[in-house]
């Protein structure tokens, strides 16, 4: 595969980003995509305004809070629609380097269906109860749905053609990111992972929507109930 010649589309699913998204968009601009999709999950502040208000963003908005997964799955259909060749999703409060999608796509062009990025090959910062909760996840993810990742919760990944035409999941919230591994196996897509890096600041760290131990208990009853 040709990177060059592909058609690559960034999709930020963001909720109540509006002091963040501009410097998102702005650094993944800054790493040479031009492509970018964000999609507005029924915030509270002007996140939609702010996004549609840079230059070559496609911003789209859900009226109510749907969930991260929902998110995800209207920018990459949106994406679709556009022609895109490969997409890769990242979060919308900076936490993802963009440096780190041009291996993302060297694995891509090496033939790899989806690239997971993977915080816990690396995780440098990385508080122990989130390395802790993580490893947890990819236990319920792989007795579930029967895959071994090692960090089935990342929302930094990329996506062949192939994967986004053949990944069909249910859910909307953060079980999306472990569905979607369902749908690897399910779909016996290659895969492989990489380190990614993750910068965790006192702004992420304090957003109420993260995952912790009620919503990683939510998030283990719907996969039981999707799988």
């Amino acid at each position: 595969m040709d990177i060059t010649s592909k058609k690559i589309f960034l999709v930020i699913p963001a909720f109540n980003e509006a002091t963040v998204i501009s410097a998102v968009i702005a650094e993944i601009k800054s790493a040479g995509y031009q492509n970018i999709i964000v999609i507005d999950d029924g915030s509270s502040d002007n996140t939609y305004e702010k996004a549609s208000k840079e230059n070559g963003v496609v911003a789209l908005k859900h009226f109510l809070n749907r969930g991260k997964g929902a998110a995800a799955k209207t920018g990459i259909e949106a994406a679709k629609i556009l022609g895109a060749d490969i997409v890769i999703t990242i979060d919308g409060d900076g936490q993802h380097n963009p440096a780190d999608i041009a291996k993302m796509l060297q694995l891509i062009e090496q033939g790899n269906d989806v690239v997971l990025g993977s915080r816990l090959q690396n995780p440098k910062g990385m508080p122990i109860w989130k390395i802790a909760a993580n490893h947890f996840g990819n236990f319920c993810t792989w007795a579930i749905y029967g895959l071994w990742v090692t960090d089935s919760q990342s929302g930094f990944r990329a996506y062949s053609k192939k994967a986004i035409d053949a990944i069909e999941t249910k859910t909307d919230r953060y079980e999306y990111d472990s569905e979607v591994i369902r749908e690897i196996n399910r779909n016996k897509l290659k895969f492989t992972e990489t380190p990614i890096e993750v910068r965790y600041t006192q702004y992420s760290m304090n957003k109420l929507h993260k995952m912790n131990l009620k919503n990683g208990f939510k998030t283990l009853i719907k996969m039981l109930i999707s799988s």
